[in-house]
């Protein structure tokens, strides 16, 4: 069972990241978010941000689109996000390994290498 502390320490020992300050966390690599806390949104209330859920980015709408049917109890999404490559986490639902290799994955497709331009 992961939680916050254990995205923060994950996300911090990766290089060249940055923290921006956040009432949750929120993390990027060459000036674009890999991993941050779940901005939740509900009609006539103000947003709640959420640190027991990780938005994280995963390259495209295939990835999105597996990750979401094969583990619903894991990830999910909602209209905010649609056409967008991210997918948020159930941070609960993880354990450290695989929130190792989600957080990774999302850095490594992020930072500047992946750039092809």
């Amino acid at each position: 069972m992961a939680d916050a502390d254990d995205v923060r320490r994950l996300a911090r020992a990766l290089p060249d990241v940055t923290e921006i300050e956040s009432d949750g966390f929120d993390f990027r690599v060459a000036g674009k978010g890999f991993v941050w806390s779940y901005p939740e949104r509900r009609p006539g209330q103000r947003r709640l941000i959420r640190s027991d859920i990780a938005v994280l980015y995963v390259g495209d709408e295939a990835e999105k689109q597996a990750l979401l049917l094969g583990e619903p109890d894991v990830f999910f999404t909602t209209p905010a996000y649609d056409g967008w490559p991210l997918v948020m986490l159930r941070l609960a639902e993880v354990d450290g390994e695989r929130l190792h290799e989600l957080v990774t994955d999302a850095w490594r497709m992020r930072g500047p290498e992946a750039d092809p331009g």
